[in-house]
């Protein structure tokens, strides 16, 4: 595995060129300030009437339009939603491709699943943060970085990859370190992790567990503290020391009630369907699920969405949150921001 570091890593492949980032969701707000912090010419591209240019405009950083955006840069990043990207890459980013241009993207989805087909004389490259975008921009306002994988599709200028690594060092990657991949591990082992583990995978376990309690009869308050609040505690110790470190800090009881009882909950079966998910992520079956949802105007999603934010458990937590004001005052998330 390779991996780089600011000292590996020559930024004067970026300082000469003009960089867009089409789209201001988490990682566009991201990237954008990091690069503009970074010394960095960059513009975001928006559609004409989209509610992200006011808060771009807040910040100085220009807000042309997506096509204006394409045809104005040598590098793009593509930073709009996965279901979105083929339709505006045709429609305004293809029109402004020149040769030699780089076009970048932070999760490698519509490239490795053929959604997007660019032509042979355009570098197609991913730098791709491990994490949220405003962890991303949290870390690197404190002078630290979050671990980016780097990747190549098409090195059609030849200097693909150095640009694509100046790029990850401008938005704070190198601070921490980056990795280099390809797309394919990049787009399986991210919608993966993020199904059978990180957002599918704990939610639904805190969920259930949360359910478990309240059908047994105790009070919503206390079920939300053990098996939501208390997850991120956890999760503090394993992402400073590992597993080990997190058994070392809890008690003795805990971690004996982690050997025994972990692997009733988390056992063939469970991982059974982890590696059908993966083989349905593999043949590229979740993909084509995804974009139909999309094309059908996305209602089962968006029931889905509703269903769980009605749920009782995010009153408790907004109720129990708000005991707790310093929570709000160091939130990653500021809707009127980004």
């Amino acid at each position: 595995m390779q991996v780089y570091y600011e000292d590996d890593i020559d930024r004067q492949w970026i300082a000469d060129k003009k960089v867009a980032v089409i789209g201001y969701g988490s990682q566009g707000f991201a990237h954008a300030n990091n690069l503009r912090d970074s010394g960095v010419e960059v513009a975001v591209g928006l559609r004409p009437d989209s509610a992200s240019a006011a808060k771009v405009k807040e910040t100085g950083i220009p807000v042309l339009d997506t096509a204006a955006a394409a045809a104005w840069a040598d590098a793009i990043m593509m930073l709009v939603p996965d279901h979105l990207q083929s339709e505006i890459y045709a429609r305004d980013i293809k029109p402004g491709l020149a040769a030699g241009n780089n076009l970048m993207f932070a999760h490698g989805f519509n490239i490795h699943f053929g959604m997007i087909e660019p032509e042979a004389d355009v570098d197609v490259t991913m730098v791709a943060p491990k994490g949220p975008g405003h962890t991303v921009r949290r870390q690197y306002e404190l002078g630290y970085g979050v671990p980016c994988l780097v990747a190549v599709a098409n090195d059609a200028s030849g200097s693909g990859k150095n640009l694509a690594l100046a790029y990850a060092a401008a938005i704070g990657g190198a601070r921490a370190g980056v990795i280099e991949t390809n797309f394919r591990e990049e787009t399986e082992t991210d919608l993966f992790g993020e199904q059978s583990v990180l957002c599918g995978g704990l939610t639904h376990l805190m969920q259930a567990g949360y359910e478990t309690l309240i059908e047994a009869g105790y009070a919503p308050e206390m079920a939300y503290f053990e098996t939501i609040h208390e997850v991120k505690l956890i999760v503090d110790l394993i992402y400073e020391g590992g597993m080990s470190l997190m058994r070392y800090s809890v008690s003795d009881t805990a971690e004996y009630g982690d050997y025994v009882s972990g692997a009733r909950l988390i056992d063939d079966r469970i991982k059974g369907e982890m590696k059908k998910i993966l083989a349905e992520i593999q043949d590229g079956s979740f993909a084509r699920r995804w974009m139909d949802e999309n094309r059908s105007g996305r209602q089962g999603f968006l029931n889905m969405r509703s269903d769980h934010a009605g749920h009782q458990l995010e009153e408790v937590g907004a109720k129990l949150r708000s005991m707790m004001p310093w929570i709000a005052k160091e939130r990653l998330v500021d809707k009127s921001k980004n």
